[in-house]
């Protein structure tokens, strides 16, 4: 691997008099020296961190069984930068490098029904999607100079998902009132660009929350707008659409001021390839309404025909000669993509116009060669410019290299509650734990992860140096409690929450619900420990801070199995 200077972690520091998070970096002066001291104040000895964890005490009606679910540990290689949850639509939506388990199909356009009809990895057919940051060996020198420069030239802006490319067929009648909306959310993001550019050069979290709130209220409007439009001109309730309402801060810019430490890589390197086609839903016009059924089934079907596409890269990835993507799946994928192409302007022409240049979208290419930009459509104010593909053998982005570190093991549990009975989730719940961004967006949501085998009564928000013989782990827990409606909310949060951490009781209007805990173990070189040679991928502004941990989860299993879950845990009782 080419040598390069690499980072040194960024400390982030809250200013009390002002309320705002500035980033400061700590370097060498430039001199390419390493400079064990500030490399190391991100990471501690596990003895050196007092115990912390506190498990209620279980009372009358505690539920305190436990459900093992054993989905592997990414022996596939299924690897992306994208974030299905987080930033759903959003191509290298997190810029950095996940492990994923579990659902196969899964990208960051996966409608719910294309992850029910995937494979998995999970030995018990739960299809749900497991994906968390890699952790990665880096032996080079580290210096936060480079980073600082970057984010001294950087505009900070934001990125929103596309709601143009999700929208189901929008019937004729609404066609011009969607439209509307659609060129309101362009504005609003614009206009919150404009806000960000404010603190260029620095990072400053206050602003940001202030900003991505104000966005999130508008966007929320505007959609729903959009939703009830719909719905009113006879296109039915639209669904998923609350997942696109929140924006995050964007420091994107920041990439073009690092460099790589891989030059003029193939694109057949990349991690994991991904299909990338033209998108449909945002090339038709204003649908017939006897025809709204009809497209949206069609929609779905192409939605579908990619998923399987691109579950078919992971499994058969090795297989065939150099022409096997193009001869076995592109080619059929086409096929398959004219056909349904063709139905969809069929349909249309039976009581209008038949949209011109649909079977221009019928063709589709592998991560890397994509055709239109890369966040899948039409570009808005807010779209930052495309960021390159993971590259090389060491699956790299800017700033995030080294040998990733595959995990020694993966143990997934679903657990009780100390105060109740748990109900089933709901199928296609979408969760999250931890903060990617705790730097740009303030630490309310970061959580302590990390800790090393025989100490999993104490977590440390640095990176551990574990006693020889000890694994290196991170212990994430997901929230526990379910507001009884929503699948997602505006933000991501709102739909769920953590029990007290004294009783264990969930607030009220909360019911328990099988609470998530993963725990990822790594076998560390004791001298990579000591050295500080190990870091998390992380947002460049992050600069792979160790409170930036996070993890995430879509529920794909079965109202059965999910009922099996909950009847283990309120019986007390331990099952896989």
């Amino acid at each position: 691997m080419h040598t390069r200077t690499a980072r040194i972690a960024m400390a982030a520091a809250v200013v009390a008099a002002t309320g705002v998070l500035t980033a400061t970096f700590v370097s060498s002066g430039g001199k390419g020296t390493a400079d064990a001291a500030t490399e190391l104040n991100q990471f501690v000895p596990i003895q050196q961190v007092q115990p912390n964890v506190r498990n209620p005490a279980p009372g009358a009606q505690a539920s305190s069984g436990v459900f093992t679910v054993d989905c592997g540990t990414n022996g596939n290689g299924k690897f992306s930068p994208d974030n299905p949850v987080a930033q759903p639509g959003i191509k290298n939506g997190a810029e950095h490098l996940h492990d994923f388990i579990g659902n196969l199909a899964i990208t960051t356009n996966s409608s719910d029904a294309d992850l029910d009809a995937s494979g998995t990895t999970c030995r018990n057919g739960d299809k749900s999607s497991y994906f968390w940051p890699v952790v990665r060996i880096d032996r080079t020198v580290r210096s936060g100079a480079e980073v600082a420069r970057a984010l001294s030239a950087t505009t900070p802006m934001v990125t929103c998902p596309s709601v143009r490319n999700r929208l189901p067929a929008v019937p004729a009648r609404a066609r011009a009132a969607v439209d509307t909306r659609l060129a309101s959310l362009d504005r609003v993001a614009a206009a919150a660009d404009k806000r960000m550019a404010a603190s260029k050069g620095r990072i400053d979290a206050r602003l940001n929350a202030s900003v991505l709130a104000d966005l999130r209220t508008q966007r929320a409007r505007l959609i729903k707008g959009i939703s009830d439009d719909i719905a009113a001109a006879g296109g039915g309730r639209t669904s998923g659409l609350v997942s696109l309402v929140e924006c995050d801060a964007s420091y994107d810019g920041m990439h073009a001021g690092m460099r790589h430490s891989v030059a003029g890589v193939k694109a057949a390197l990349a991690a994991s390839a991904q299909i990338q086609c033209p998108t449909v839903r945002d090339k038709l016009p204003g649908v017939p309404a006897q025809a709204v059924g009809e497209v949206n089934r069609s929609l779905a079907e192409l939605d579908r025909q990619l998923s399987e596409a691109n579950e078919r890269l992971i499994t058969t990835r090795g297989q065939g000669g150099n022409n096997f993507v193009d001869n076995a799946i592109l080619g059929p994928l086409k096929a398959k993509r004219t056909a349904v192409l063709d139905r969809i302007g069929i349909a249309i022409s039976r009581n209008a116009a038949r949209p011109q240049g649909l079977e221009t979208l019928a063709g589709c290419t592998v991560t890397g060669q994509t055709e239109g930009d890369q966040n899948g459509g039409a570009a808005t104010p807010s779209a930052p410019a495309a960021l390159p593909d993971p590259q090389g053998p060491n699956l790299e982005l800017p700033n995030n290299t080294g040998g990733v570190v595959r995990p020694a093991s993966v143990l997934i549990e679903y657990r009780g509650n100390a105060t109740s009975k748990v109900v089933p989730m709901p199928k296609f719940l979408r969760a999250l734990t931890g903060d990617a961004k705790p730097t740009s967006r303030g630490p309310a949501n970061a959580r302590a992860t990390w800790t090393c085998s025989g100490f999993t009564d104490r977590l440390a928000d640095k990176y551990p140096i574990c006693p020889k013989g000890s694994q290196v782990q991170r212990v994430q827990d997901f929230p526990g409690c379910w507001d009884g409606k929503n699948i997602d909310s505006t933000n991501h949060r709102d739909h769920l929450a953590f029990a007290d951490a004294a009783t264990g009781a969930c607030k009220q209007g909360f019911a328990a619900i099988p609470q998530l805990r993963i725990t990822i173990s790594y076998d560390i070189p004791r001298d990579v420990q000591v050295k500080g040679q190990f870091a998390l991928d992380s947002f460049p502004e992050e600069d792979h801070n160790p409170f930036s941990d996070h993890n995430d989860f879509i529920n794909v299993n079965s109202a059965q199995t999910m009922q099996k879950i909950a009847t283990c845990i309120n019986k007390g009782k331990t099952c896989r």
